[in-house]
């Protein structure tokens, strides 16, 4: 590696690392603001939210990741323009599409890095403070998974618990469902067979159900069954995908496949994922542009400010489309396309004559 490329990767890297820190402790106390209103009535020691805080920080970093190689794209550019380095590689020989294709290429291997890595242990972390902030929750006693043996519901009503497995949904029914509820002492009380449930309300209507009572057999063509569950409720359950690494998102799927279950959130979380080093290369060129174009302005905030700007658009531009595709209203490919095909050509755009900037 020539001399001039690493030190154009480690000032780029220092960038990232400083603004990274800066970011990190942003959200952490953030965060730990939004920890201590929940632990404000709970009996526990300080270092309860400091801990489920520093558990959430790590996925809000991978959601901020673009702002953070945007800023650190702009602080590497202001460092080489402030100490006239920029000039001094231009006199070298070093052209301006040569020092933005050295951290285009830095940029990329890092998002492969984030996601390959950084994104995995942060949906472990993540999973393991949902898992520990149920705990102090009111509704820690109903709970909902999908298994390779359908959707399983437990569910607390009354003095009443129920386990409900279902084989598949099939829209606002479930399908093939064995229902088991037991008193407070966990005795079984009866079973429910049935191979229709209208789940639109929290009050089931179960067709031709089959119960099992004291070991009698009786029918019921309509029985209604009061649960803290309905459709939408069932829909939302599973939409927190952060906590979810790669492996965890792909077995998920083919779990909800066998379900009959909608992999839409999932597909478009895993496009976004594969997706992910480019949009950040995309962003690292963005901010050379601006760079590069505002080389005059002695004004380096207004460099920054114009840069967050343009990333705040990107966000709810992008946004946008995810929505379009998570609802089906366009197909997801193109969702996801549509945001980093425009950047492109905005960036493609504005690169002409760079060398000349």
């Amino acid at each position: 590696m020539k001399t001039y490329t690493k030190f154009i990767i480690s000032i780029f890297l220092n960038s990232i690392f400083n603004v990274f820190l800066i970011m990190f402790s942003l959200i952490f106390i953030l965060n730990l603001l939004t920890e201590l209103e929940f632990f404000k009535n709970i009996q526990v020691s300080i270092y309860y939210p400091l801990y489920f805080s520093f558990l959430n920080t790590p996925s809000f970093i991978f959601d901020v990741f673009p702002f953070i190689f945007l800023l650190s794209t702009q602080l590497f550019f202001n460092s080489l323009f402030n100490d006239d380095q920029i000039d001094i590689l231009k006199y070298s020989g070093l052209k301006n599409s040569k020092i933005l294709s050295i951290i285009n290429i830095t940029t990329f291997v890092l998002g492969i890095f984030i996601i390959i890595f950084f994104y995995n242990l942060s949906s472990n972390v993540k999973s393991l403070y949902l898992e520990l902030k149920t705990n102090y929750t009111k509704d820690d006693k109903y709970l909902a998974v999908i298994t390779n043996n359908g959707l399983w519901i437990k569910d607390i009503i009354r003095s009443k618990t129920l386990i409900i497995n279902a084989a598949k949904i099939d829209k606002n029914f479930l399908v093939d469902t064995y229902i088991s509820e037991f008193d407070q002492n966990f005795e079984i009380v009866k079973n429910i067979r049935s191979k229709k449930i209208d789940i639109t309300k929290n009050e089931w209507l179960i067709y031709n159900a089959e119960i099992y009572e004291q070991n009698y057999k009786k029918n019921e063509k309509m029985l209604k069954l009061n649960t803290n569950f309905n459709y939408n409720i069932i829909q939302n359950l599973f939409s927190n995908l952060s906590s979810l690494s790669l492996l965890d998102l792909w077995e998920m799927r083919k779990n909800y496949k066998k379900l009959n279950y909608s992999v839409t959130d999932i597909d478009l979380q895993l496009m976004k994922l594969i997706s992910y080093p480019l949009y950040l290369l995309l962003m690292t060129m963005l901010a050379a542009i601006i760079m590069f174009n505002t080389k005059k302005s002695s004004n380096k905030y207004k460099r920054i400010v114009l840069g967050l700007f343009c990333s705040v658009v990107i966000y709810y531009f992008s946004n946008f489309f995810y929505v379009l595709g998570s609802t089906e209203k366009i197909n997801l490919a193109i969702s996801v396309t549509i945001p980093l095909l425009i950047l492109f050509l905005i960036n493609i755009y504005f690169m002409r004559n760079i060398n000349a900037k």
